[in-house]
């Protein structure tokens, strides 16, 4: 799907906040309301918005750790890969998981309400998947810069 400078100024409005009213959004970028529903709609249906979600304060919901974890497998094959995927898969506690190049096989984001939380995490839940051979935590300090926004001026080069 080829993106207008109208579509992306769309998108940018609700990656920023996904409750606007098509009103108001038909205000920011300067059409009337019901094309920009109809282009909004279009772009649902071509799947550049996979849902509207409530971005929530961890913080103030005492979700005081963020643990980058990276994680070797004692065996690569195929179904050790697709075993060690689907246990993370079930831990509320994983907020995000790659795969890796380099030396490391994957990269966790865990984020628990403490220290004493995260280490029950490792010691109970992930470091039993018979999978793992090592794992390093990498603890965050300080938020510089969290971030659910796509860089959407980059599609317009």
């Amino acid at each position: 799907m080829k993106l207008t400078k109208q579509d992306i100024a769309i998108l940018d409005l609700l990656q920023r906040d996904a409750a606007m009213s098509t009103a108001a959004i038909a205000e920011e970028v300067n059409m009337s309301q019901s094309p920009c529903w109809r282009r909004i709609n279009r772009i649902e249906q071509e799947g550049l918005i996979r849902r509207r979600v409530a971005l929530l304060d961890r913080d103030r919901l005492g979700m005081e750790v963020v643990v980058f974890a990276t994680v070797n497998l004692s065996t690569t094959g195929r179904q050790d890969l697709e075993n060690f995927e689907q246990s993370v898969m079930i831990h509320p506690e994983v907020m995000e998981c790659y795969t890796m190049t380099g030396i490391w096989d994957y990269m966790l984001k865990i984020v628990t309400r403490d220290i004493r939380h995260y280490e029950y995490f490792i010691r109970n839940k992930l470091t039993t998947l018979p999978t793992i051979r090592e794992l390093h935590s990498h603890m965050a300090v300080t938020e510089i810069k969290n971030s659910s926004e796509l860089p959407l001026e980059t599609q317009l080069i």
